[in-house]
């Protein structure tokens, strides 16, 4: 079971953007760029979430900044954001003195079943990551606060851990990252470029099913992105407020696994 998610361009400077790229409206309407989230068991449980963007034309895949994936730049990162990045926000209530262990879970956890709105959720963390392996995972109390730049990080739940991801099909990255699929033969019409990366993050199951990360229950999943073309910034979601602000709650849809 996945949920997924479609991501479209912000438009208000897209008239701009396509002149300084050389290419149409719609050819910047076209970029695709999809998004799904999935629960996996093994080897332990996960929330994976693989981002495919697939461009309509190799002009514009002679821009994009994508960087190849590197095992050496596999780290914490801070200002990922200013350059082609993979985002994602996660919202939900907190659950006082959850730990990774189930009784502690059941113990600890006394909101069966889970009636908190989610207006009234704004506990979220925010994960940057780059094509080539960095990433970074921060943590907010609500909108933007704390406002310290580069923002909080997140814990693991001994609270000294920062937070990390696992990126997945790391071999496959390594040998194909920013390939493009172009067909060799001149009489045929090129195909679009496509470009993917796919990262793992711990969490738990609560004793109402719900899922959990970093002492926080999942209600809201927000995956947006962040692509550079030379100098010209790109922003995609599932929705966007004007002018668009991935942090803006009420543009974050529903967690439903």
């Amino acid at each position: 079971m996945n949920q997924s998610f479609n991501l479209s361009i912000a438009t208000e400077t897209i008239a701009k953007n396509a002149q300084q790229l050389g290419v149409s409206i719609e050819a910047l309407e076209n970029i695709s760029i999809e998004v799904s989230a999935e629960i996996i068991q093994q080897p332990a449980l996960q929330l994976v979430l693989t981002y495919q963007v697939t461009l309509p034309s190799q002009t514009l895949a002679n821009q994009l900044n994508w960087s190849t994936w590197q095992q050496t730049q596999v780290n914490f990162t801070d200002y990922l954001w200013e350059e082609t990045c993979l985002e994602c926000f996660i919202a939900g209530s907190k659950i006082a003195g959850c730990k990774n262990d189930d009784e502690d879970i059941v113990a600890t956890h006394q909101i069966e079943p889970h009636k908190i709105p989610l207006q009234q959720a704004t506990a979220y963390i925010e994960i940057n990551t780059s094509p080539d392996g960095r990433y970074a995972l921060y943590q907010f109390e609500n909108y933007r606060n704390p406002a310290a730049l580069p923002p909080v990080p997140l814990y693991e739940t001994d609270g000294t851990t920062r937070a990390s991801i696992n990126w997945r099909n790391c071999k496959k990255l390594a040998d194909i990252s920013g390939e493009s699929h172009l067909s060799k033969n001149p009489m045929v019409v090129q195909t679009p470029t496509h470009y993917e990366r796919s990262f793992s993050l711990p969490i738990i199951q609560l004793p109402n099913q719900q899922y959990a990360i970093a002492n926080m229950m999942i209600e809201q999943i927000h995956p947006c992105v962040i692509l550079w073309f030379g100098e010209t910034d790109l922003y995609f979601a599932s929705s966007h407020a004007c002018p668009p602000d991935f942090h803006n709650r009420d543009y974050w849809p529903k967690f439903e696994l």
